[in-house]
C-alpha cells in the first residue's frame, strides 16, 4: 500500500477529470481525493496498491477529453484511517 500526492497539468478542467477521477478511484479501491486548484490544474492524493495507481492513470489518460501533459508527484505517509474517495 502506498500513498502518492499529485499535481496534473494540461486540459484537466471543464473535461470531467474529477467526476471520472472519482469514478475509477472507487471501482479500484482506492482511496483519497481529487479538487481543481486556481490555476487550471487539479491535486490528488491517490492511496491503493501500485499496480492500481498506474492503472488508474493507464485508465484517466485513455480518456478522450482529459489530457494530461504533465504531473508532479511525491510519496506520502500511508494513511491507514481513511475510507473512500472525495471530490473537494
Amino acid at each position: 500500500m502506498i500513498r502518492m500526492h499529485y499535481f496534473c497539468y494540461g486540459r484537466v478542467q471543464g473535461v470531467g477529470f474529477r467526476y471520472r477521477a472519482s469514478r475509477l478511484a472507487r471501482s479500484l479501491r482506492m482511496t483519497g481525493y481529487v479538487r481543481n486548484l486556481d490555476d487550471g490544474s487539479v491535486e490528488m492524493e491517490l492511496q491503493g496498491r501500485e499496480v492500481e495507481i498506474a492503472m488508474f492513470f493507464k485508465s484517466l489518460n485513455a480518456d478522450s477529453y482529459i489530457r494530461i501533459d504533465r504531473t508532479e508527484s511525491r510519496r506520502m505517509e500511508v494513511d491507514p484511517d481513511e475510507r473512500g474517495f472525495s471530490v473537494r
